[in-house]
């Protein structure tokens, strides 16, 4: 089933009132993962007063602190903000630097969505889709034309080996290998080996 993570790691800031917001999202698959990312900003940022997380894995399984805040003023807007991008196997840590300022519960609950906010605008938001890998190796003079046809069949060029022939490895979803086999069958003119890998989880 496709669905949509982060990339890597994202980070933003913003600063309500003098107090700092620094909201640092990662991709994450499983709770032990999550808490050794929410660890290692805790030890970066010793000095803050709050290291505020809300993570959600592709299982279900979810969890948010506060982490001394007022209740349901920040972990909780964290995780509606993950939730409603639509992500997961994700985390969002807020670190709080206090301004020495009181920002009140609705102050709170605004400071830390915009900051998950922020985090995630910056992220690089990727769709993983079920897919499989196709590789053909052609003559020279076949090349556009099993090129063209791999293009029109949505495939994507993943790279290409050159040596006394090409080697075209593509990726497709699922749904699209039979037609792209199809595709640089006919392209080739049934010459070409063509090798098909079994379904996995990737971008796409």
């Amino acid at each position: 089933m496709a669905y949509r993570t982060v990339q890597g790691e994202a980070s933003a800031e913003i600063v309500e009132k003098k107090s700092r917001f620094i909201a640092q999202v990662s991709h994450v698959e499983s709770d032990d993962e999550a808490v050794a990312f929410l660890e290692r900003i805790r030890s970066e940022n010793q000095q803050a007063r709050h290291n505020v997380y809300a993570y959600l894995l592709r299982t279900g399984r979810t969890r948010y602190s506060d982490d001394g805040e007022p209740a349901q003023t920040s972990g909780m807007p964290t995780f509606q903000v993950l939730e409603h991008a639509g992500v997961s196997d994700v985390i969002c840590v807020t670190t709080r630097y206090f301004g020495g300022v009181l920002l009140g519960t609705g102050g709170l609950v605004r400071a830390y969505t915009q900051a998950a906010q922020a985090a995630l605008a910056v992220a690089h938001v990727i769709s993983i889709e079920r897919c499989v890998d196709v590789s053909i190796t052609v003559p020279y003079a076949e090349y556009d034309a099993v090129l063209r046809g791999a293009q029109e069949a949505g495939a994507h060029v993943q790279g290409s080996v050159y040596t006394d022939a090409v080697q075209l490895d593509l990726r497709a979803l699922e749904g699209d290998a039979d037609a792209l086999v199809r595709a640089l069958t006919e392209a080739s003119r049934g010459r070409a080996a063509i090798t098909r890998s079994e379904p996995f989880d990737a971008a796409f």
